[in-house]
Protein backbone atom coordinates (compact mmCIF):
# COMPACT_ATOMS: atom_id res chain seq x y z
CA UNK A 1 0.00 0.00 0.00
CA UNK A 2 2.90 2.36 1.01
CA UNK A 3 4.48 1.09 -1.93
CA UNK A 4 1.78 2.19 -4.17
CA UNK A 5 1.19 5.41 -2.44
CA UNK A 6 4.90 6.47 -3.66
CA UNK A 7 4.45 5.35 -7.28
CA UNK A 8 1.34 7.38 -7.38
CA UNK A 9 3.54 10.71 -5.62
CA UNK A 10 6.31 10.24 -8.47
CA UNK A 11 4.00 10.32 -11.13
CA UNK A 12 2.23 14.01 -9.88
CA UNK A 13 6.18 14.85 -9.30
CA UNK A 14 6.74 14.22 -12.59
CA UNK A 15 3.93 15.72 -14.13
CA UNK A 16 4.75 18.65 -11.81
CA UNK A 17 8.05 18.75 -13.60
CA UNK A 18 6.69 18.73 -17.53
CA UNK A 19 4.37 21.67 -16.69
CA UNK A 20 7.18 23.42 -15.06
CA UNK A 21 9.52 23.05 -17.86
CA UNK A 22 7.12 24.03 -20.59
CA UNK A 23 6.59 26.82 -18.40
CA UNK A 24 10.08 27.95 -18.19
CA UNK A 25 10.40 27.05 -22.08
CA UNK A 26 7.24 29.34 -22.60
CA UNK A 27 9.03 32.38 -20.77
CA UNK A 28 12.92 31.46 -20.96
CA UNK A 29 15.17 34.48 -21.39
CA UNK A 30 15.79 35.92 -25.10
CA UNK A 31 18.75 37.49 -24.77
CA UNK A 32 19.09 37.58 -29.08
CA UNK A 33 15.23 39.02 -29.49
CA UNK A 34 16.00 41.40 -26.45
CA UNK A 35 18.74 43.16 -27.65
CA UNK A 36 16.79 43.49 -31.27
CA UNK A 37 13.83 44.83 -29.61
CA UNK A 38 16.18 47.12 -27.35
CA UNK A 39 17.85 48.95 -29.84
CA UNK A 40 15.07 48.77 -32.22
CA UNK A 41 11.95 49.73 -29.46
CA UNK A 42 13.72 50.58 -26.72
CA UNK A 43 11.98 47.73 -25.22
CA UNK A 44 14.21 45.74 -23.55
CA UNK A 45 11.23 43.47 -21.05
CA UNK A 46 9.74 40.75 -22.60
CA UNK A 47 5.98 41.98 -21.50
CA UNK A 48 6.68 44.79 -23.85
CA UNK A 49 6.95 42.82 -26.92
CA UNK A 50 4.29 41.16 -28.70
CA UNK A 51 4.86 38.16 -31.60
CA UNK A 52 3.05 38.48 -35.10
CA UNK A 53 0.28 36.33 -35.11
CA UNK A 54 -0.03 33.80 -38.09
CA UNK A 55 -1.92 35.48 -40.91
CA UNK A 56 -1.54 39.22 -38.93
CA UNK A 57 -0.08 42.20 -40.12
CA UNK A 58 3.45 42.28 -38.74
CA UNK A 59 2.88 45.71 -37.10
CA UNK A 60 0.15 48.37 -36.68
CA UNK A 61 -0.93 50.59 -39.27
CA UNK A 62 1.19 53.52 -38.16
CA UNK A 63 4.26 51.42 -38.24
CA UNK A 64 3.55 50.08 -41.88
CA UNK A 65 2.81 53.56 -43.07
CA UNK A 66 6.52 54.73 -41.27
CA UNK A 67 8.17 51.42 -42.52
CA UNK A 68 8.54 52.29 -46.27
CA UNK A 69 10.20 55.62 -44.92
CA UNK A 70 12.93 53.54 -43.33
CA UNK A 71 13.29 51.82 -46.31
CA UNK A 72 13.16 55.36 -48.13
CA UNK A 73 15.87 56.45 -46.25
CA UNK A 74 17.96 53.88 -46.54
CA UNK A 75 17.71 53.85 -50.22
CA UNK A 76 18.45 57.26 -50.82
CA UNK A 77 21.61 57.71 -48.17
CA UNK A 78 22.91 54.47 -50.45
CA UNK A 79 22.68 56.40 -53.43
CA UNK A 80 24.23 59.23 -51.97
CA UNK A 81 26.92 57.48 -50.31
CA UNK A 82 27.70 55.68 -53.57
CA UNK A 83 27.56 58.80 -55.73
CA UNK A 84 29.81 60.68 -53.31
CA UNK A 85 32.17 57.90 -52.89
CA UNK A 86 32.81 57.51 -56.32
CA UNK A 87 33.48 61.37 -56.78
CA UNK A 88 36.33 60.86 -54.65
CA UNK A 89 37.92 61.46 -58.22
CA UNK A 90 37.11 65.07 -58.25
CA UNK A 91 37.46 66.15 -54.32
CA UNK A 92 39.91 68.49 -54.92
CA UNK A 93 37.45 70.47 -57.41
CA UNK A 94 34.83 70.55 -54.47
CA UNK A 95 36.82 72.07 -52.21
CA UNK A 96 38.60 74.57 -54.38
CA UNK A 97 35.03 75.65 -55.14
CA UNK A 98 34.32 75.93 -51.49
CA UNK A 99 37.15 78.12 -50.84
CA UNK A 100 36.55 80.47 -53.80
CA UNK A 101 33.03 80.93 -51.68
CA UNK A 102 34.37 80.32 -48.33
CA UNK A 103 37.38 82.23 -49.09
CA UNK A 104 39.29 79.86 -46.83
CA UNK A 105 40.72 76.00 -47.63
CA UNK A 106 38.75 73.02 -45.61
CA UNK A 107 38.68 69.34 -46.75
CA UNK A 108 34.90 69.79 -46.83
CA UNK A 109 34.52 66.74 -49.45
CA UNK A 110 36.24 64.66 -47.05
CA UNK A 111 33.64 65.52 -44.11
CA UNK A 112 30.31 65.14 -46.14
CA UNK A 113 31.56 61.56 -46.72
CA UNK A 114 32.54 60.75 -43.11
CA UNK A 115 29.01 62.82 -42.54
CA UNK A 116 27.21 60.39 -45.17
CA UNK A 117 28.91 57.18 -44.08
CA UNK A 118 28.05 57.58 -40.36
CA UNK A 119 24.27 58.12 -41.51
CA UNK A 120 24.01 55.01 -44.05
CA UNK A 121 25.43 53.29 -40.89
CA UNK A 122 22.68 54.16 -38.47
CA UNK A 123 19.66 53.89 -40.88
CA UNK A 124 21.02 50.23 -42.47
CA UNK A 125 21.32 49.15 -38.56
CA UNK A 126 17.79 50.16 -38.45
CA UNK A 127 16.87 48.68 -41.09
CA UNK A 128 19.05 45.24 -40.38
CA UNK A 129 16.63 45.43 -36.97
CA UNK A 130 13.70 45.40 -38.42
CA UNK A 131 14.70 42.86 -40.53
CA UNK A 132 15.60 40.84 -37.53
CA UNK A 133 12.79 40.91 -35.56
CA UNK A 134 10.51 40.18 -38.27
CA UNK A 135 12.49 36.98 -38.84
CA UNK A 136 11.84 35.99 -35.13
CA UNK A 137 7.83 36.84 -36.25
CA UNK A 138 8.32 39.94 -33.68
CA UNK A 139 6.05 42.92 -34.29
CA UNK A 140 7.75 46.34 -35.13
CA UNK A 141 7.38 49.57 -33.04
CA UNK A 142 9.95 51.86 -34.13
CA UNK A 143 11.02 54.29 -31.15
CA UNK A 144 10.39 57.89 -31.87
CA UNK A 145 13.79 59.21 -31.56
CA UNK A 146 14.93 56.88 -34.64
CA UNK A 147 11.89 57.91 -36.50
CA UNK A 148 13.33 61.73 -35.38
CA UNK A 149 16.78 59.89 -37.23
CA UNK A 150 15.12 58.37 -39.81
CA UNK A 151 13.79 61.81 -40.95
CA UNK A 152 16.71 63.76 -40.61
CA UNK A 153 18.44 60.97 -42.77
CA UNK A 154 16.11 61.20 -45.46
CA UNK A 155 15.90 65.05 -45.71
CA UNK A 156 19.72 65.47 -45.63
CA UNK A 157 20.02 62.78 -48.53
CA UNK A 158 17.57 64.13 -50.87
CA UNK A 159 18.84 67.86 -50.14
CA UNK A 160 22.15 66.56 -50.58
CA UNK A 161 21.27 64.74 -54.15
CA UNK A 162 19.77 67.51 -55.10
CA UNK A 163 22.05 70.44 -54.16
CA UNK A 164 24.87 68.59 -55.88
CA UNK A 165 22.50 67.66 -59.01
CA UNK A 166 21.94 71.47 -59.27
CA UNK A 167 25.73 72.87 -58.55
CA UNK A 168 27.46 69.62 -60.06
CA UNK A 169 25.57 68.12 -62.41
CA UNK A 170 28.26 66.50 -64.21
CA UNK A 171 28.81 64.58 -61.18
CA UNK A 172 26.29 61.70 -62.39
CA UNK A 173 28.21 61.31 -65.45
CA UNK A 174 31.04 59.63 -63.30
CA UNK A 175 27.88 57.64 -61.36
CA UNK A 176 27.18 56.18 -64.82
CA UNK A 177 30.71 55.47 -65.40
CA UNK A 178 31.80 53.68 -62.14
CA UNK A 179 28.80 51.33 -63.26
CA UNK A 180 30.80 49.73 -66.05
CA UNK A 181 33.65 49.18 -63.30
CA UNK A 182 31.04 48.37 -59.99
CA UNK A 183 28.39 46.37 -61.61
CA UNK A 184 29.24 43.06 -61.84
CA UNK A 185 29.93 43.65 -58.24
CA UNK A 186 26.74 45.25 -57.17
CA UNK A 187 25.05 42.72 -58.63
CA UNK A 188 26.19 39.90 -57.05
CA UNK A 189 25.94 42.53 -53.66
CA UNK A 190 22.46 43.04 -54.54
CA UNK A 191 21.77 38.87 -55.17
CA UNK A 192 23.14 38.56 -51.63
CA UNK A 193 20.66 40.82 -49.73
CA UNK A 194 17.70 39.39 -51.55
CA UNK A 195 18.80 36.05 -50.34
CA UNK A 196 19.16 37.26 -46.29
CA UNK A 197 15.22 39.14 -47.18
CA UNK A 198 14.09 35.99 -47.95
CA UNK A 199 14.06 34.43 -44.60
CA UNK A 200 11.37 37.22 -43.42
CA UNK A 201 9.40 36.83 -46.90
CA UNK A 202 8.93 33.64 -46.42
CA UNK A 203 8.24 33.39 -42.99
CA UNK A 204 5.03 36.01 -43.30
CA UNK A 205 4.19 35.09 -47.02
CA UNK A 206 3.68 31.21 -45.53
CA UNK A 207 2.12 32.36 -42.23
CA UNK A 208 -0.89 34.25 -43.38
CA UNK A 209 -3.60 32.94 -44.43
CA UNK A 210 -5.30 35.30 -46.84
CA UNK A 211 -3.68 34.09 -50.83
CA UNK A 212 -4.01 38.25 -51.80
CA UNK A 213 -1.71 39.02 -48.78
CA UNK A 214 0.60 36.12 -49.88
CA UNK A 215 1.46 37.54 -53.22
CA UNK A 216 1.66 40.80 -52.29
CA UNK A 217 4.31 39.68 -50.12
CA UNK A 218 5.67 37.28 -52.34
CA UNK A 219 4.63 39.25 -55.70
CA UNK A 220 7.35 42.38 -55.97
CA UNK A 221 10.33 39.92 -54.20
CA UNK A 222 10.20 37.75 -56.95
CA UNK A 223 9.92 40.22 -59.63
CA UNK A 224 12.69 42.17 -58.27
CA UNK A 225 14.34 39.04 -58.03
CA UNK A 226 13.86 37.85 -61.43
CA UNK A 227 15.25 41.79 -62.31
CA UNK A 228 18.29 41.21 -61.01
CA UNK A 229 18.70 37.45 -62.64
CA UNK A 230 18.43 39.43 -66.33
CA UNK A 231 20.62 42.63 -65.59
CA UNK A 232 23.83 40.70 -66.65
CA UNK A 233 21.90 39.80 -69.86
CA UNK A 234 22.18 43.63 -70.93
CA UNK A 235 25.82 44.68 -68.87
CA UNK A 236 28.60 46.39 -70.77
CA UNK A 237 32.03 46.91 -69.69
CA UNK A 238 34.95 47.63 -71.46
CA UNK A 239 36.94 45.62 -68.76
CA UNK A 240 35.21 42.31 -69.64
CA UNK A 241 37.53 41.63 -72.71
CA UNK A 242 38.96 38.47 -74.43
CA UNK A 243 42.41 37.97 -73.43
CA UNK A 244 45.25 39.78 -75.81
CA UNK A 245 42.51 42.73 -76.62
CA UNK A 246 43.72 45.21 -74.24
CA UNK A 247 45.67 48.02 -75.64
CA UNK A 248 48.93 49.60 -74.26
CA UNK A 249 48.57 51.34 -71.07
CA UNK A 250 47.72 55.33 -71.09
CA UNK A 251 50.58 57.65 -70.63
CA UNK A 252 50.39 59.48 -68.05
CA UNK A 253 50.47 63.38 -67.83
CA UNK A 254 50.90 65.22 -64.50
CA UNK A 255 48.60 67.80 -63.67
CA UNK A 256 49.82 70.66 -62.80
CA UNK A 257 52.88 68.56 -62.06
CA UNK A 258 52.47 65.84 -59.28
CA UNK A 259 50.22 68.42 -56.31
CA UNK A 260 49.89 65.68 -54.19
CA UNK A 261 53.42 65.80 -53.81
CA UNK A 262 54.75 69.05 -53.78
CA UNK A 263 52.92 72.53 -54.30
CA UNK A 264 51.07 72.74 -57.97
CA UNK A 265 52.93 74.75 -60.68
CA UNK A 266 56.18 74.45 -59.32
CA UNK A 267 59.44 73.49 -60.04
CA UNK A 268 59.60 70.74 -57.29
CA UNK A 269 55.99 69.47 -58.49
CA UNK A 270 57.63 68.66 -62.53
CA UNK A 271 60.74 67.36 -60.85
CA UNK A 272 58.19 64.72 -58.54
CA UNK A 273 56.42 63.88 -61.99
CA UNK A 274 59.71 63.49 -63.56
CA UNK A 275 61.07 61.21 -61.05
CA UNK A 276 58.16 59.05 -60.93
CA UNK A 277 58.48 58.58 -64.39
CA UNK A 278 55.31 60.65 -66.10
CA UNK A 279 55.29 61.42 -69.75
CA UNK A 280 54.35 64.50 -69.72
CA UNK A 281 53.44 68.06 -67.77
CA UNK A 282 50.29 69.95 -67.54
CA UNK A 283 49.93 73.73 -66.54
CA UNK A 284 48.31 76.78 -66.96
CA UNK A 285 50.02 80.20 -67.98
CA UNK A 286 49.16 83.55 -67.49
CA UNK A 287 50.86 86.31 -68.58
CA UNK A 288 52.58 89.31 -66.35
CA UNK A 289 51.55 93.15 -66.76
CA UNK A 290 55.24 93.34 -68.00
CA UNK A 291 54.52 90.46 -70.78
CA UNK A 292 56.56 87.66 -69.00
CA UNK A 293 54.67 84.49 -69.14
CA UNK A 294 54.33 82.05 -66.34
CA UNK A 295 52.37 79.53 -64.61
CA UNK A 296 49.08 80.15 -62.46
CA UNK A 297 45.80 78.08 -62.32
CA UNK A 298 43.75 80.58 -60.48
CA UNK A 299 43.29 84.35 -61.43
CA UNK A 300 43.83 85.72 -58.10
CA UNK A 301 47.24 84.55 -56.19
CA UNK A 302 45.36 84.41 -52.83
CA UNK A 303 45.41 80.35 -52.78
CA UNK A 304 48.53 79.40 -53.78
CA UNK A 305 50.73 82.14 -52.81
CA UNK A 306 51.91 84.13 -49.79
CA UNK A 307 49.89 87.31 -51.21
CA UNK A 308 47.61 88.42 -48.20
CA UNK A 309 51.23 88.81 -46.08
CA UNK A 310 52.85 90.54 -48.92
CA UNK A 311 50.09 92.87 -50.09
CA UNK A 312 47.30 92.65 -48.41
CA UNK A 313 45.36 94.85 -50.04
CA UNK A 314 45.86 93.25 -53.48
CA UNK A 315 44.86 89.50 -52.85
CA UNK A 316 41.37 90.10 -55.28
CA UNK A 317 43.53 91.09 -58.06
CA UNK A 318 44.38 89.58 -60.77
CA UNK A 319 47.27 87.81 -61.17
CA UNK A 320 48.12 89.36 -64.66
CA UNK A 321 48.06 92.37 -63.65
CA UNK A 322 51.82 92.31 -61.00
CA UNK A 323 54.15 92.66 -62.77
CA UNK A 324 56.92 89.87 -63.06
CA UNK A 325 59.40 91.56 -60.11
CA UNK A 326 56.66 91.58 -57.83
CA UNK A 327 55.59 87.85 -58.87
CA UNK A 328 59.00 86.38 -58.46
CA UNK A 329 59.25 87.67 -54.86
CA UNK A 330 55.87 86.02 -53.47
CA UNK A 331 56.49 82.60 -51.81
CA UNK A 332 54.51 79.95 -54.01
CA UNK A 333 55.36 76.95 -51.35
CA UNK A 334 54.15 77.37 -47.76
CA UNK A 335 50.63 77.44 -48.65
CA UNK A 336 50.74 73.76 -49.62
CA UNK A 337 52.24 72.69 -46.08
CA UNK A 338 49.63 74.31 -44.72
CA UNK A 339 46.53 73.32 -46.06
CA UNK A 340 47.23 70.42 -47.13
CA UNK A 341 45.20 70.54 -50.69
CA UNK A 342 44.73 66.52 -50.55
CA UNK A 343 43.69 64.04 -48.28
CA UNK A 344 45.62 60.96 -49.56
CA UNK A 345 49.05 63.07 -49.81
CA UNK A 346 50.69 61.56 -46.94
CA UNK A 347 53.42 63.11 -44.82
CA UNK A 348 56.76 64.48 -46.56
CA UNK A 349 60.35 64.11 -45.46
CA UNK A 350 62.16 66.96 -43.89
CA UNK A 351 64.14 67.86 -47.30
CA UNK A 352 60.97 67.85 -49.34
CA UNK A 353 59.04 69.97 -46.30
CA UNK A 354 62.15 72.05 -46.89
CA UNK A 355 62.26 72.31 -50.40
CA UNK A 356 58.37 72.70 -50.30
CA UNK A 357 58.63 75.71 -48.21
CA UNK A 358 61.24 78.13 -50.61
CA UNK A 359 59.13 77.25 -54.35
CA UNK A 360 58.40 80.65 -56.23
CA UNK A 361 56.03 81.38 -58.63
CA UNK A 362 57.39 79.51 -61.78
CA UNK A 363 58.09 80.78 -65.73
CA UNK A 364 57.14 79.31 -68.61
CA UNK A 365 60.73 79.85 -70.25
CA UNK A 366 62.04 77.34 -67.72
CA UNK A 367 59.30 75.30 -67.56
CA UNK A 368 59.76 74.44 -71.09
CA UNK A 369 63.05 74.32 -70.61
CA UNK A 370 62.59 71.87 -68.29
CA UNK A 371 60.48 69.78 -70.01
CA UNK A 372 62.76 69.95 -73.08
CA UNK A 373 65.81 68.35 -71.14
CA UNK A 374 63.87 65.10 -69.99
CA UNK A 375 61.67 64.97 -73.66
CA UNK A 376 58.38 65.18 -71.56
CA UNK A 377 55.39 66.13 -73.39
CA UNK A 378 53.56 69.42 -72.80
CA UNK A 379 50.31 70.64 -72.27
CA UNK A 380 48.93 73.95 -71.29
CA UNK A 381 46.05 75.77 -71.07
CA UNK A 382 46.42 79.72 -72.08
CA UNK A 383 44.35 82.72 -70.14
CA UNK A 384 43.82 85.56 -72.05
CA UNK A 385 44.51 88.49 -70.02
CA UNK A 386 42.08 91.16 -68.89
CA UNK A 387 40.90 93.98 -70.40
CA UNK A 388 43.31 97.11 -70.56
CA UNK A 389 46.17 94.77 -69.90
CA UNK A 390 49.14 95.50 -72.27
CA UNK A 391 48.75 92.23 -73.63
CA UNK A 392 45.49 91.66 -73.98
CA UNK A 393 45.06 91.40 -78.02
CA UNK A 394 48.90 89.85 -78.30
CA UNK A 395 48.71 87.07 -75.59
CA UNK A 396 49.30 84.30 -78.14
CA UNK A 397 52.26 85.89 -80.06
CA UNK A 398 53.91 86.62 -76.71
CA UNK A 399 53.37 83.29 -76.07
CA UNK A 400 54.43 81.60 -79.47
CA UNK A 401 57.83 83.87 -78.83
CA UNK A 402 58.60 82.42 -75.10
CA UNK A 403 57.92 79.12 -76.99
CA UNK A 404 59.84 79.16 -80.31
CA UNK A 405 62.52 81.47 -79.50
CA UNK A 406 63.60 81.17 -75.75
CA UNK A 407 62.79 78.05 -74.02
CA UNK A 408 64.78 75.89 -77.13
CA UNK A 409 61.79 73.28 -76.75
CA UNK A 410 61.77 70.81 -80.00
CA UNK A 411 58.07 71.73 -81.65
CA UNK A 412 57.13 68.22 -81.42
CA UNK A 413 56.89 68.01 -77.48
CA UNK A 414 54.19 70.63 -77.46
CA UNK A 415 50.71 69.78 -77.62
CA UNK A 416 49.07 73.39 -78.46
CA UNK A 417 45.35 73.26 -77.29
CA UNK A 418 44.03 77.27 -77.52
CA UNK A 419 41.87 77.06 -80.39
CA UNK A 420 41.93 80.93 -80.92
CA UNK A 421 44.22 81.82 -84.47
CA UNK A 422 44.75 77.85 -84.93
CA UNK A 423 45.70 78.86 -88.58
CA UNK A 424 48.05 81.47 -86.92
CA UNK A 425 49.89 79.37 -84.85
CA UNK A 426 49.81 76.10 -87.39
CA UNK A 427 52.11 78.61 -90.05
CA UNK A 428 54.44 79.81 -87.21
CA UNK A 429 55.22 76.62 -85.91
CA UNK A 430 54.27 73.62 -87.80
CA UNK A 431 55.81 71.54 -85.32
CA UNK A 432 53.10 71.34 -82.80
CA UNK A 433 50.88 69.23 -82.22
CA UNK A 434 47.16 70.58 -82.57
CA UNK A 435 45.18 69.48 -79.51
CA UNK A 436 41.23 70.06 -79.58
CA UNK A 437 39.29 70.44 -76.14
CA UNK A 438 36.30 69.04 -77.25
CA UNK A 439 34.32 66.65 -79.76
CA UNK A 440 33.88 67.10 -83.28
CA UNK A 441 33.69 65.26 -86.22
CA UNK A 442 36.65 63.47 -87.72
CA UNK A 443 36.38 65.17 -91.09
CA UNK A 444 36.36 68.74 -89.38
CA UNK A 445 39.40 67.85 -87.11
CA UNK A 446 41.21 66.17 -90.08
CA UNK A 447 41.00 69.63 -91.81
CA UNK A 448 42.43 71.25 -88.77
CA UNK A 449 45.34 68.99 -88.88
CA UNK A 450 44.01 68.13 -85.32
CA UNK A 451 46.14 65.04 -83.99
CA UNK A 452 45.05 64.87 -80.33
CA UNK A 453 41.54 65.49 -78.12
CA UNK A 454 42.25 66.62 -74.87
CA UNK A 455 39.21 65.69 -73.19
CA UNK A 456 37.12 65.19 -69.76
CA UNK A 457 37.08 61.97 -68.60
CA UNK A 458 33.35 62.47 -68.12
CA UNK A 459 32.98 62.64 -72.17
CA UNK A 460 34.85 58.56 -72.13
CA UNK A 461 33.42 56.71 -74.57
CA UNK A 462 35.32 53.18 -75.78
CA UNK A 463 33.66 53.58 -79.02
CA UNK A 464 34.34 57.51 -79.91
CA UNK A 465 37.88 57.13 -78.53
CA UNK A 466 37.99 53.87 -81.20
CA UNK A 467 36.40 55.93 -84.26
CA UNK A 468 39.48 58.60 -83.73
CA UNK A 469 42.06 56.34 -83.31
CA UNK A 470 41.34 54.89 -86.85
CA UNK A 471 41.63 58.48 -88.20
CA UNK A 472 45.09 58.41 -86.52
CA UNK A 473 43.68 61.00 -83.78
CA UNK A 474 44.68 60.49 -80.02
CA UNK A 475 42.90 60.57 -77.17
CA UNK A 476 43.96 62.59 -73.39
CA UNK A 477 41.72 62.30 -70.46
CA UNK A 478 41.73 64.75 -67.51
CA UNK A 479 41.91 64.31 -64.64
CA UNK A 480 42.03 61.16 -64.02
CA UNK A 481 43.10 60.01 -60.08
CA UNK A 482 41.45 56.85 -59.18
CA UNK A 483 42.51 53.59 -59.85
CA UNK A 484 39.19 52.74 -60.99
CA UNK A 485 38.53 55.39 -63.52
CA UNK A 486 42.37 54.81 -65.05
CA UNK A 487 41.08 51.15 -65.27
CA UNK A 488 38.39 52.19 -67.20
CA UNK A 489 39.73 54.38 -69.48
CA UNK A 490 43.00 51.70 -70.32
CA UNK A 491 40.05 49.36 -70.92
CA UNK A 492 38.54 51.84 -73.35
CA UNK A 493 41.52 52.57 -75.42
CA UNK A 494 42.49 55.72 -74.14
CA UNK A 495 46.29 56.87 -75.32
CA UNK A 496 46.59 59.24 -72.07
CA UNK A 497 45.38 60.50 -68.93
CA UNK A 498 46.24 64.11 -67.48
CA UNK A 499 46.21 62.87 -63.54
CA UNK A 500 47.28 64.60 -60.19
CA UNK A 501 48.61 60.71 -58.83
CA UNK A 502 51.53 59.85 -61.48
CA UNK A 503 52.59 58.08 -58.38
CA UNK A 504 50.17 55.46 -57.73
CA UNK A 505 48.95 55.45 -61.36
CA UNK A 506 52.41 54.67 -62.59
CA UNK A 507 52.62 51.02 -60.31
CA UNK A 508 49.57 50.30 -61.96
CA UNK A 509 50.48 46.90 -63.94
CA UNK A 510 47.00 46.14 -65.25
CA UNK A 511 43.35 47.63 -65.51
CA UNK A 512 41.75 46.87 -62.22
CA UNK A 513 38.62 44.61 -62.68
CA UNK A 514 40.09 43.15 -65.72
CA UNK A 515 37.87 39.70 -66.52
CA UNK A 516 37.37 38.02 -69.53
CA UNK A 517 33.35 36.87 -71.07
CA UNK A 518 33.54 33.33 -69.41
CA UNK A 519 35.06 34.37 -66.47
CA UNK A 520 32.07 36.66 -65.73
CA UNK A 521 29.44 34.03 -67.16
CA UNK A 522 30.51 31.62 -64.98
CA UNK A 523 30.61 34.12 -61.99
CA UNK A 524 26.91 35.53 -62.30
CA UNK A 525 25.28 32.10 -63.43
CA UNK A 526 27.03 30.67 -60.26
CA UNK A 527 25.28 33.57 -58.03
CA UNK A 528 22.35 33.07 -59.75
CA UNK A 529 22.14 29.16 -59.30
CA UNK A 530 23.19 29.28 -55.83
CA UNK A 531 20.42 32.11 -54.84
CA UNK A 532 17.91 30.29 -56.34
CA UNK A 533 18.76 27.27 -54.23
CA UNK A 534 18.98 28.85 -51.08
CA UNK A 535 16.15 31.15 -51.40
CA UNK A 536 14.24 27.75 -52.33
CA UNK A 537 15.72 25.85 -49.20
CA UNK A 538 14.51 28.53 -46.80
CA UNK A 539 11.07 29.01 -48.47
CA UNK A 540 11.12 24.94 -47.95
CA UNK A 541 12.18 24.99 -44.42
CA UNK A 542 9.80 28.17 -43.43
CA UNK A 543 6.59 25.40 -45.00
CA UNK A 544 8.06 22.59 -42.75
CA UNK A 545 8.20 24.61 -39.87
CA UNK A 546 4.79 25.66 -40.26
CA UNK A 547 3.39 22.44 -41.21
CA UNK A 548 4.61 20.70 -37.76
CA UNK A 549 3.48 23.87 -36.16
CA UNK A 550 -0.09 23.33 -37.57
CA UNK A 551 0.21 19.70 -36.75
CA UNK A 552 1.18 20.29 -32.95
CA UNK A 553 -2.08 22.56 -32.98
CA UNK A 554 -4.47 20.24 -33.84
CA UNK A 555 -3.07 17.40 -32.12
CA UNK A 556 -3.14 20.07 -28.65
CA UNK A 557 -6.93 20.75 -29.74
CA UNK A 558 -7.96 17.14 -29.53
CA UNK A 559 -6.00 16.39 -26.14
CA UNK A 560 -8.07 19.75 -25.23
CA UNK A 561 -11.46 18.16 -26.67
CA UNK A 562 -11.06 14.80 -25.44
CA UNK A 563 -10.51 16.11 -21.87
CA UNK A 564 -7.41 15.09 -20.97
CA UNK A 565 -5.85 18.33 -20.20
CA UNK A 566 -8.60 18.93 -17.81
CA UNK A 567 -8.28 15.93 -15.99
CA UNK A 568 -3.97 16.72 -16.11
CA UNK A 569 -5.01 19.90 -14.33
CA UNK A 570 -7.76 18.40 -11.84
CA UNK A 571 -4.59 15.75 -10.81
CA UNK A 572 -2.17 18.77 -10.65
CA UNK A 573 -4.78 20.54 -8.61
CA UNK A 574 -4.86 17.83 -5.81
CA UNK A 575 -1.10 17.40 -5.61
CA UNK A 576 0.49 19.32 -2.06
CA UNK A 577 2.27 22.42 -3.48
CA UNK A 578 6.23 21.82 -4.09
CA UNK A 579 8.97 23.97 -3.64
CA UNK A 580 10.72 24.15 -6.88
Amino acid sequence: MDASATSLKRIKFGKLKVVRRRLLQRYEHQPFISCLAGFYSCRWKRYQRRRTEPGKCCCKTRECLFFPLLVGAFCFSLVFLYMWGEAKNDYNNFDWYNYGNLGFWFLWSVVLLIVAAILFMYITLLLVLAMCLLAEGQQLYLHWSHKIGTFLVLGFSITALFILFVLWGDQWKTVLLSFQITAPYLHIGAITIMVLLSWPVALHAIRTDKKVVQVIIVGPYLAILLFLFLIPLGMYSPCIREVGTLGPKPALIGHRGAPMLAPENTEMSFQKTIEHGGDGLETDVTISYDGVPFLMHDSTLRRTTNIEEVYPNETAQNAALFSWDTLKELNAGMWFLKDKPFSCMGSLSRADQNQAMNQSIYKLSNFLRLADSQNKLVIFDLYRPPEKHPYRDSWINRTLEVILNESGIKPHLVLWLENDMRPFVQSVAPGFQQTMGNKAPVEDLLMDNIVKLNLAYTEMSSEDIRKYAEANITTNLYVVNEPWLFSLAWCSGAHSVTTNAVHMLKNLSQPLFLMTPQQYNIMWILTDVTSVLLISLIFALHWWRERSFSCCTHDGSTMLESGTYNKFRTELSDMPAVVA
